[in-house]
């Protein structure tokens, strides 16, 4: 092959990015984007995964950012295939996760000409990304520039804000070439910004610390180093406050957690005895609407505390805005306050949380029917079980919530989820992509998000992804039934728009990827296939209705011995 411009342009990119930590590109076939291609496959520090779908490679390339806090390359053709990267770029923006967005392009001579397979990619992820840059077609011209590039790039998917990065890049022919000797690099280190905080800002939160009627909620972020965790724990014991945790958030298993907030919260009493006068928000906020609608209409003073700078006020309330290190920060705040003083605030709140622990971990075991709730209980039961994995995805909609409402999943576990724009699509290929970086992985997910990603099932069998799949059926659109619409609209009318059965053979579908596919019928065969390598699809089916009255006993049974 002849030596060409563009082959040693990417190579000098590639190799940039390398020495930076890139270690994962997923890759969509085409064409234009060869010498890209060609690139990271040669780099044999780079894992290259090809995927038939460019929304599946970038949902993939997301979740190997949130498994790993590191990007991965995502690469396509030119034309329509970049607009399928959009929704994974708008997820990885909305939660801070890094990405390498890599498009190939028509030169600019062949754009607004009637080209075959050439749009506008200028700009074409909008103000979601953190850099967009097009650098032309590669000229040896400018060639001192290209690691500058790289590492520029690099440098704005993991700094402060860390989030998806969008470079277009422009290939003329011959698309096939070998790469020359490329620019000597820099012994340099690719180093992410600390954000800082003043003391006298710090100072001025204290005395908001000191009352008695507070409390934390730790969402996702709040957790991501066991640092975090330990120093949210200190500011716990310091203050005397509960730790409303969310699953995500690494807290649950604190001695000041309450992760049954939402059925406790659902019990009007329970709520107006405990409406708090400070609430401290460490990360993204729960799913649940009880929860934050309590949270917003307490009237409380609310401060934000994150890692990294990221605007979550959907109810309008923040005072204080505070981005620094969050195990550092809570730390300082322990150390200068004078310590809980043994009232019943925390110890109402404990109380209250073990009687809903109790009732759920009773209800969800006992033999008999596998609910959806069931579900849930079983599959966070099982992480870090032997043989089983210790990483969840979890799909938005019904199961999330089953996950925030009534499970614990252990101090050692990892709960991820699309929960930036709280979308269905991607959900699959988030799993596989979490998989692929950090080893055994389950799923969670509802039938309408699987039939959504099916094509991520593409050549999954022979990945090397352990991808351990429950797969939750009742044949639509599950969460619809606890809304308004159920009661609001005729049956016939809501079944049409909200309940959309689909009447799909979910395992036949499973098993024409030649994946291993099974029902569960009950607690232990769920257990059973948790505990065996993926990549697996395990289903369990569910009665829509039966569902909504499932959760209604639930959260009955806790106001009952809530009195």
């Amino acid at each position: 092959m002849p030596i060409t411009t563009a082959a040693t342009f990417c190579a000098t990119l590639v190799d940039e990015w390398v020495a930076a930590g890139l270690r994962a590109a997923m890759v969509a076939p085409g064409s234009r984007s060869t010498p890209m291609a060609l690139a990271l496959a040669d780099h044999p520090a780079v894992r290259v995964e090809i995927f038939h779908d460019e929304r599946s490679a970038a949902f993939a390339a997301l979740g190997h950012g949130l498994a790993t806090g590191s990007p991965a390359a995502v690469l396509c053709s030119s034309g329509t295939a970049a607009t399928h990267f959009h929704a994974a770029v708008v997820e990885a923006d909305l939660s801070n996760v890094p990405m390498l967005v890599l498009t190939a392009d028509r030169p600019p001579a062949l754009v607004d000409v009637g080209a075959a397979q050439t749009i506008d990619q200028t700009h074409l992820f909008g103000r979601a990304v953190r850099w967009f840059h097009a650098p032309g077609v590669p000229d040896t011209s400018n060639a001192h520039v290209w690691r500058s590039l790289a590492r520029r790039a690099y440098r704005a998917s993991v700094d402060v804000r860390p989030g998806p990065v969008h470079l277009n890049l422009a290939f003329v022919e011959p698309l096939v070439g070998e790469p020359g000797a490329l620019p000597p690099g820099q012994d340099t280190e690719v180093l992410r910004s600390r954000p800082t905080v003043g003391v006298d800002e710090l100072e001025a939160i204290l005395p908001l610390l000191e009352h008695q009627r507070g409390v934390i909620v730790a969402g996702a972020g709040a957790g991501d180093l066991d640092a975090d965790v330990e120093g949210i724990a200190r500011l716990a014991d310091a203050t005397g406050w509960p730790v409303l945790a969310d699953p995500r958030s690494r807290c649950r298993e604190l001695a000041s957690a309450v992760s049954a907030a939402d059925a406790l919260l659902r019990h009007p009493r329970f709520a107006a005895d405990h409406s708090p006068a400070v609430v401290l928000h460490v990360g993204d906020p729960w799913a649940s609407r009880i929860v934050n609608e309590w949270l917003y209409g307490s009237g409380a003073r609310h401060v934000h505390l994150a890692a990294s700078p990221k605007v979550v006020d959907p109810g309008h309330v923040m005072a204080r805005w505070v981005t620094a290190p969050v195990g550092d920060t809570c730390r300082w705040f322990a150390g200068r306050l004078r310590g809980a003083t043994g009232t019943t605030w925390s110890a109402r709140w404990r109380h209250a949380e073990a009687t809903a622990r109790r009732i759920f971990d009773e209800c969800l075991t006992a033999s008999g029917e596998l609910s959806e709730p069931a579900v849930a209980h079983a599959v966070v039961s099982s992480l870090g079980a032997p043989g089983c994995a210790s990483r969840l995805v979890v799909s938005s909609s019904m199961p999330i919530r089953d996950v925030e409402w009534y499970t614990v999943p252990p101090a050692a576990s990892q709960v991820f989820s699309n929960r930036g724009a709280n979308g269905i699509d991607g959900v699959i290929a988030t799993g596989i992509g979490v998989a692929l970086a950090s080893g055994p992985t389950a799923l969670l997910i509802g039938d309408v998000a699987f039939l959504h990603d099916a094509s991520s099932l593409t050549a999954l069998s022979a990945r090397g992804a352990d991808l351990r799949i429950v797969l939750v059926d009742n044949n639509g659109g599950g969460i619809f039934s606890f809304l308004p619409q159920a009661t609001g609209v005729s049956p016939e009318r809501f079944e049409l728009l909200y309940g959309t059965p689909h009447g799909t053979d979910l395992v036949a579908l499973a098993r024409a990827h030649d994946l291993r596919a099974s029902v569960a019928p009950d607690r232990e065969s769920l257990l059973a296939a948790l505990a065996e390598p993926g990549p697996s699809v395990t289903i369990v089916h569910s009665d829509r209705q039966r569902n909504v009255q499932v959760h209604r006993d639930l959260h009955g049974a806790v106001h009952a011995a809530l009195g």
